[in-house]
């Protein structure tokens, strides 16, 4: 099974290249603001579409992954709510671990009842370690997961949970405030996780500014990922753009 994905990440991580992902939830978008939004992400230096979210209230997945393979080259990745969030018209897989939180089912037993349908699967798997920080509200990840999240305050907690999930062959770690989170991870935990793996960091949940994203570069993340922004503030995506070049 190739590896591409993985290897993209991975060689933007060596060379120093900064990494921008846009997050499309299928409950969240129509056929056209999908369009959008890949339309956006072609122009504007993204380096892979992540589709997904800790909920599937519609039918969309299939259909939002149909309209992103269909308008861009763009990686898309994966990033499921469960195991039922599954499309193997995808390129690459978030094979998430919630190694943040003590629910059984999302550290393992998800991951048991798909097995067998992956290891048989196109699609490359890339082990994650999903770590939820508290972004200053309760979220809809954090109320499924049935979990706490890290306190926003806690980086050494933070930092062992990473290196935990690094020593268990994780190949990411995904460190996440959750969707309309009213605080960004702080700069100080970014940059503690960073310095304590080898492996590449994932940051989301409330990066809404360009200068939220800068900081969260500057403190050592190697993939930020950003939501509907880039749709609501066409602005806010030119000014990626010019991150991406310097």
């Amino acid at each position: 099974m190739a590896k591409e994905v993985y290897q993209k990440i991975i060689s933007n991580k060596k060379e120093g290249k900064k990494s921008i992902a846009v997050l499309i939830d299928p409950d969240k978008v129509t056929e056209e603001s999908c369009k959008n939004v890949v339309s956006l992400a072609n122009d504007h230096g993204v380096d892979f579409i992540i589709v997904g979210g800790s909920l599937m209230t519609s039918a969309n997945l299939h259909t939002t992954v149909a309209c992103v393979k269909e308008n861009t080259q763009l990686p898309l990745i994966l990033f499921p709510g469960n195991n039922l969030y599954l499309d193997h018209n995808a390129d690459a897989l978030l094979f998430l671990s919630l190694i943040s939180g003590r629910n059984p089912d999302l550290l393992i037993g998800q991951h048991i009842a798909v097995a067998p349908i992956l290891k048989n699967s196109a699609l490359e798997c890339m082990p994650t370690g999903y770590i939820l920080i508290d972004g200053g509200k309760p979220t809809t990840v954090s109320y499924i997961s049935n979990t706490t999240p890290i306190p926003a305050e806690k980086e050494d907690i933070a930092a062992c949970t990473a290196i935990a999930g690094e020593l268990l062959g994780m190949k990411l770690i995904f460190m996440d405030a959750g969707s309309g989170a009213l605080t960004e991870i702080s700069p100080k935990m970014i940059h503690l996780v960073s310095k304590s793996i080898d492996i590449p960091l994932i940051i989301g949940g409330g990066i809404n500014t360009i200068d939220k994203v800068n900081k969260a570069f500057e403190a050592g993340a190697d993939v930020v990922v950003i939501g509907s922004q880039i749709e609501k503030n066409h602005d806010f995506i030119q000014e990626l753009s010019k991150i991406k070049k310097s």
